[in-house]
């Protein structure tokens, strides 16, 4: 029972991280994001997946989703880092 509340907190993770990802490519901003929010997500899910690894007769599906969810966070951490290069352009377009 314990392993499907877990799938299904994943899940909600997963439906999250997409529309978040999305949001970041649109916004073409950091205004709003944190940097150490994402770093300590994609942290934790590594240690997500290292307990998963480490535990006996784990499940590989509940280890997909984890690996999901972290490509997800990368993802949107790599958008920051355009983002962030984006609002430099701009803040030295609008000082001139």
């Amino acid at each position: 029972m314990s392993e499907l509340f877990e799938i299904i907190m994943i899940l909600c993770f997963g439906c999250s991280w997409p529309l978040n990802v999305v949001k970041s490519y649109r916004a073409r901003t950091t205004k709003g994001k944190s940097l150490p929010f994402l770093l300590f997500i994609a942290i934790g899910y590594m240690f997500g997946i290292a307990a998963k690894l480490l535990s006996p007769g784990f499940k590989w599906y509940v280890l997909f989703f984890y690996v999901l969810n972290l490509c997800m966070v990368l993802v949107d951490l790599g958008l920051y880092m355009r983002n962030l290069r984006l609002d430099k352009e701009c803040a030295a377009t609008a000082s001139k």
